[in-house]
């Protein structure tokens, strides 16, 4: 009855994209779902300063690192709270009980015998901050994701030994067929170690901006060495005088994009291993998210930055959009324009428009006053509960939300079948009406809660309209969870028309 989510912690080397929007709302949808359920949880994200890319782009601006970060950071702390995602710690890589706690881990590999000093000659990509294999690199010698050429560095540095890992990694995989997932990145991690682990470089020698190494002040840790531990570290002191590692280590699932892969299933779990921490309960490793089929990022100029949209759009639609407009864990492409479309079609009009119409009829037949009649259910409501229940425990965050929009539709087509007007002209037919408007409302109350993890702000909403109670435990998705109540009026739009200069701008 625990859940602990985290998001990768992003560069923040400029502002936030639209990619990073994207796992973050994920996120929220999966721990507001847990949430609901009973489930005691804990949802991190936050920025990862101490890279390269960072410095460079500190020194860009004539700034000290810490200036630049502190400066960059106001946008990042503010976009969860502007996606409506309920995160209960933001973490910066720069908080003092991180370098605090990075520094104890980092001397417990050490004392493990797992670090030793070598020389690294190689290429670097300061985009991905990731060594190079020359095999990685695109024909022409770039990096795939970036585009851009690799450095050529040279460097004394401190390295961990991951090769004394593999045979753990193996068994850690092969003992648990779900600790990544989808199956097909499960294959591609195990593929990874099963093909001979090389032991990597865990500081740096060239960079002063970093937390620096416990046995050797001169180097500071790699940026994947002091990243990664922000996952634990961040249980230790996000709350004041707590330490939270008991309740909620390791029922950790990390969620992570696929370029990510091998720091966080292959490097990760051997580093706790190392430091006398078990690996985490999951990994999920979702696609990206492409416009015009490309990755999206600053440094290919295709970014869009989340918060005009959500000035634009609200955040509920954009949410709604990231998580219909690609399917969560594939790659897939979408278009900006696509969020107009499905806020008009589906938001509007879908749901919208259902709900302005129950609550119109009500006020006008029933004088507001909603009362249970006798009758079939427009929709089994439990079974649709238990569906959208058992695809977001598998992560099918896409899935889910296109069968609570199944429901959505199949209310509409409910209201054109039973035609409620065409019963309100006969007195004959008062107990059907009856049933048929209460069956709306109940369907609309269920559906209310099934959507709250994908529309936080828009079911209380719904739930306020036809004068329910705001309860969004998941246990009332169900036939006759809507209370009789009087006083329903028309309810006014939920997504309001937006005239298109005021979108484009």
């Amino acid at each position: 009855m625990r859940f602990y989510l985290t998001t990768p912690i992003y560069y923040p080397n400029a502002t936030p994209h639209i990619g990073h929007a994207y796992t973050t709302a994920i996120g929220d949808m999966l721990v507001r779902y847990h949430r609901q359920r009973g489930e005691e949880t804990f949802f991190l994200t936050g920025i990862d300063e101490h890279a390269t890319k960072v410095w460079r782009a500190a020194e860009a601006q004539g700034l000290t690192a810490q200036e630049f970060a502190d400066r960059i950071s106001v946008p990042w702390r503010e976009l969860p709270g502007r996606l409506n995602a309920s995160n209960d710690f933001f973490i910066r890589t720069s908080d003092e009980g991180h370098k605090r706690f990075v520094r104890d881990f980092l001397q417990r590999m050490y004392d493990n015998g797992d670090i030793y000093r070598d020389v690294y000659s190689g290429l670097y990509c300061v985009g991905c901050e990731e060594f190079k294999n020359p095999d990685e690199l695109t024909p022409e010698g770039l990096c795939p994701i970036h585009l851009t050429a690799p450095e050529q560095i040279e460097e004394t540095n401190w390295f961990f030994r991951l090769s004394a890992y593999q045979d753990r990694l193996l068994e850690l995989y092969d003992s648990r067929p779900d600790f990544v997932r989808p199956d097909f990145r499960f294959n591609e991690a195990r593929s990874f170690i099963a093909g001979g682990l090389r032991d990597f470089s865990i500081s740096r020698a060239g960079q002063p901006w970093g937390i620096p190494l416990p046995w050797d002040e001169s180097q500071v840790a790699y940026v994947w060495a002091d990243a990664l531990v922000n996952y634990l570290s961040a249980l230790t002191y996000a709350r004041e005088g707590e330490d939270l590692r008991p309740v909620f280590w390791p029922v950790v699932h990390h969620l992570l994009a696929k370029d990510i892969l091998r720091f966080h299933c292959v490097f990760w779990p051997a580093m706790l291993l190392s430091a006398g921490y078990d690996p985490p309960e999951q990994l999920f490793v979702h696609g990206w998210l492409l416009l015009d089929d490309r990755k999206i990022s600053k440094s290919l100029g295709n970014a869009v930055d989340p918060l005009e949209l959500i000035d634009v759009y609200g955040a509920d639609a954009l949410r709604y959009w990231m998580a219909r407009a690609v399917s969560f864990g594939q790659d897939g492409s979408a278009s900006i324009e696509g969020i107009r479309e499905r806020y008009e079609s589906e938001l509007a009009n879908d749901l919208g428009n259902l709900l302005s119409r129950t609550t119109a009829m009500i006020a006008r037949y029933r004088g507001g006053k909603l009362v249970r009649g006798n009758g079939d259910p427009a929709l089994d409501l439990a079974a649709l509960g238990a569906d959208i229940a058992g695809r977001l425990d598998r992560f099918d965050v896409t899935g889910a939300l296109d069968v609570a929009w199944d429901g959505v539709r199949r209310l509409n087509q409910y209201v054109t079948a039973e035609a409620p007007w065409q019963l309100a002209k006969d007195e004959a037919n008062a107990a059907r009406l009856d049933a048929v408007l209460y069956n709306l409302a109940d369907g609309l109350t269920a559906l209310a809660v099934a959507l709250a993890p994908f529309l936080p702000a828009t079911a209380p909403r719904i739930l306020d309209a036809l004068r329910q109670d705001g309860d969004l435990s998941w246990e009332r998705i169900r036939n006759g969870v809507a209370a009789e109540v009087d006083g329903i009026a028309a309810a006014e739009p939920l997504f309001p028309r937006i005239e298109l200069p005021t979108a484009a701008a």
